[in-house]
């Protein structure tokens, strides 16, 4: 166990020293942070200039339609022709300008924005539904309808889902949070067993390829070095993913306190918050609480704690394996053939995953979830919507024996393959292998 211990301090210091570790751990939330952040602070910052908008509109039927806001203003100009408005937005009077042009049928359909810097989409948009909601109030009234009254049927239905326990117990769910985590989670575990199990592999084919491996051998038997890599890039794994969430929780707090929010307790027992919240009129307090609602229906105690649970164990699943085809290839290139395999069931989960979210409780969903190959990722796409306890517990159980008995096949090609050089292998020798004493 001794010298297990010096292989997984090697391993660990080795890895955790390297620039491109420290860079990842810090940079790797702080991008993802940004992907959210930055939209937000440049939206608070922003300040847009005022456009002044000429219409021209010879249909006659939009020139007092349009309502000024302190982003831009229109300018209705009756009687100018197009040309000459056209010489005013060049010259700079105007910044664009609207033109809808005559129409030989009743109703105008077209128009056409003329600028010469490029048109904010807010202002097409703004345009474009103006110009909708006019011509469909106008064929209402053709047909003897009010349009007053087409407006004060529109109803919005604010569904809500709550989720039963066997207690009785209540709780609001948001399927779209639950889809969108679920699908984040199982990325994450396939994407951390892909990159730290590939370093296993690397490692070893690294140290068999330069043959320092006949050294270190000599004193370490190839199980406990083989085991020492494998504990030791997991630790790895672990400490940047820690360090992740707890520089996510850092710029939570930050980017919390710079728009004012006051202390997200008091959303769950209804208060209304103190602080005012300073985002120019982009968040409102409803919006920023609802935001913090959804945040404090998940469940992140059960989230992290399975997580780790069912990262570790299938990292060292398929870390195993992948220190198996470390010890059998020369180069990464010969490596290929062996890891198509191992990686199919991981290809497999991913796939399956946007199944899985739109349908956490089918017989699929649970069994994918059940399967010690798949178990890592399709069980943390299931988590978000909740899961039994007791299924949790079958899964981690049988992806622990899974493991515990491909760590004693791994072991038995690792101690042969390691020594072997220059030999295209098959499956029928490796097989061969397993039976030796």
């Amino acid at each position: 166990m001794n010298k297990i211990g010096l292989i997984i301090k090697r391993e660990y210091l080795t890895r955790v020293r390297k620039r491109s570790f420290l860079i990842m751990t810090f940079l790797g939330p702080i991008l993802m942070a940004a992907i959210y952040i930055i939209p937000i602070m440049l939206a608070l910052n922003s300040h847009e200039e005022h456009l002044r908008i000429a219409v021209v509109d010879e249909s006659q039927w939009f020139e007092d339609r349009f309502n000024n806001t302190k982003e831009h203003t229109f300018i209705p100009m009756l009687g100018q022709p197009i040309d000459s408005v056209k010489e005013m937005v060049k010259n700079g009077v105007f910044d664009m300008a609207l033109y809808v042009p005559p129409t030989q049928l009743n109703i105008p359909s077209n128009a056409v924005v003329y600028s010469i810097r490029q048109v904010p989409m807010e202002v097409e948009t703004y345009i474009s539904s103006v110009m909708e909601k006019e011509i469909e109030d106008q064929k209402l009234m053709a047909q003897g309808v009010d349009p007053e009254i087409v407006s004060a049927v529109k109803t919005n239905v604010n569904l809500s889902v709550m989720r039963m326990d066997e207690k009785g117990n209540e709780k609001e769910t948001f399927t779209k949070v639950q889809f969108t985590l679920g699908i984040l989670l199982a990325m994450l575990v396939y994407m951390f067993i892909i990159f730290f199990g590939g370093q296993v592999m690397q490692g070893v084919s690294e140290e068999k390829t330069s043959r320092i491996i006949e050294v270190i051998i000599s004193s370490v038997k190839p199980f406990q070095l083989m085991m020492g890599k494998i504990i030791g890039v997991s630790l790895v794994a672990l400490t940047q993913f820690v360090m992740w969430i707890l520089l996510t929780i850092v710029l939570y707090v930050g980017f919390s306190a710079f728009i004012g929010i006051s202390n997200p307790e008091m959303i769950s027992s209804g208060t209304v918050m103190s602080q005012e919240i300073t985002s120019n009129d982009i968040m409102s307090n409803e919006s920023v609480q609802s935001i913090l609602q959804i945040v404090h229906s998940i469940d992140f105690g059960t989230i992290i704690t399975t997580f780790l649970i069912f990262f570790v164990m299938g990292y060292l699943l398929y870390a195993t394996l992948y220190a198996a085809i470390g010890s059998l290839v020369d180069n990464n290139t010969d490596a290929q053939q062996f890891t198509l395999p191992v990686t199919v069931p991981l290809i497999i989960a991913i796939i399956s995953s946007f199944y899985i979210v739109n349908n956490p409780d089918s017989s699929l969903s649970i069994w994918l979830s059940m399967i010690p190959f798949t178990s890592p990722i399709s069980m943390m796409v299931r988590i978000p919507f909740g899961v039994p306890i007791w299924q949790i517990v079958v899964s981690v159980i049988l992806l622990a024996g899974t493991f515990i008995l491909m760590t004693w096949i791994a072991g038995k090609i690792y101690r042969t393959g390691i020594l072997m050089y220059g030999k295209k292998l098959s499956y029928k020798e490796i097989f061969k292998w397993l039976k030796y004493k």
